[in-house]
């Protein structure tokens, strides 16, 4: 019940926020099940975020996290995004795109004054972060305001750093996990595609939840690969307070996926997947398709996250004009059994029954 009573919640069950794939629907849907609902913030703007709040204030029965990126803002690098424009020339070509046409993809803000403002205003009762935390002086405003911390790291490192800084529970992100990996720990910073040289040190969730446990005073949450009640029981064994399950809520009616990437889940290709970089620069596992396929899932000499984005978003555009998801981000994890078209709160409730299991 540590979870449990940290974070007001009736079932250790959280929904991983999925930028992209979600709105505050999935949000309310998971709270008021008796889980954790979140909302993804990375891709909002602050007037897109206050206005999520507001309709989960008006319907959200139970407590809901927000959810932030911490990275280092882009450095702009010509001579890398000419590079990356050139690998891509061949599919420009097939699509008739002009590249001279594609103006330059914008940085995306890590969590600032302006979101420190609206939780400040609304004072959501969880907050968690990826890629790290806040610089000190934002993260001080944040635990003032009263709202629980959780973070999440990829490895013991990461997360001994974090507990070093006062958050409240850690994020175990196992390998399995879909979507873009939380490692935050560099050894790399003076090159560009950082951590991809890292992903050997990276471990499946039992195993780095296991690492956590015996090392933290924190409760532990198991995120990735969490798909049916079988790995919630293996990760409770394990000595998880919790569990953190994203790919499990892709197909319900409250999630925004999109057709293209419902079909794939639902496909035989969702059984292949891989960590990429190709789309927006940081690692992440996605299921596997033709731009990956054909320039193999990772590049070492790609602009800044999410930078990338920028050059490939006519080709995203056109391909699924022709109703293909060639150049198109499928973020999945590994183990699907629990990905199903059913409402949010049967696969929370489906979720939560391992803890009878364990």
């Amino acid at each position: 019940m540590v979870l449990q009573e940290l974070l007001g919640i009736e079932l250790p069950v959280i929904q991983a926020p999925m930028a992209g794939v979600q709105d505050s629907a999935l949000t309310i849907a998971v709270s008021n099940a008796g889980g954790l609902g979140s909302l993804p913030c990375a891709m909002l703007s602050p007037d897109q975020i206050l206005c999520e709040l507001r309709a989960i204030s008006a319907h959200a029965r139970g407590p809901y996290n927000l959810n932030f990126f911490c990275h280092r803002p882009a450095s702009y690098d010509e001579v890398r995004e000419l590079a990356w424009r050139r690998r891509l020339q061949p599919y420009y070509r097939e699509f008739g795109i002009d590249p001279s046409s594609i103006a330059p993809a914008q940085g995306r803000e890590p969590f600032n004054r302006a979101a420190l403002e609206l939780v400040e205003a609304f004072r959501p009762p969880v907050l968690s972060f990826h890629f790290g935390l806040p610089e000190e002086s934002l993260l001080a405003r944040v635990k003032a305001s009263g709202a629980k911390i959780l973070a999440s790291a990829t490895t013991l490192s990461e997360a001994l750093w974090l507990e070093s800084r006062g958050v409240d529970a850690i994020i175990a992100q196992g390998l399995e996990a879909g979507g873009h990996r939380g490692m935050f720990l560099d050894a790399s910073l003076s090159g560009a595609a950082p951590f991809v040289g890292q992903l050997d040190s990276q471990v499946g969730t039992m195993t780095l939840v296991r690492q956590l446990v015996r090392r933290l005073s924190l409760p532990v949450i198991a995120a990735g690969g969490i798909a049916d009640a079988s790995s919630v029981a293996a990760a409770i064994a394990l000595g998880a307070a919790g569990v953190q399950a994203g790919t499990a809520y892709l197909l319900c009616p409250e999630a925004k996926t999109s057709a293209l990437h419902r079909a794939a889940l639902a496909s035989d290709a969702a059984a292949n997947t891989a960590i990429t970089n190709l789309f927006t620069g940081r690692p992440a596992r996605a299921i596997v398709n033709r731009l990956m396929r054909e320039l193999g899932p990772r590049d070492t000499s790609l602009p800044d996250f999410p930078l990338p984005a920028g050059a490939l978003a006519p080709l995203r555009s056109a391909a699924q004009n022709r109703q293909s998801a060639d150049f198109t981000p499928l973020w999945c994890g590994q183990n699907l059994p629990g990905c199903q078209s059913v409402p949010a709160a049967e696969i929370t409730r489906g979720l939560a029954a391992g803890l009878k299991q364990a």
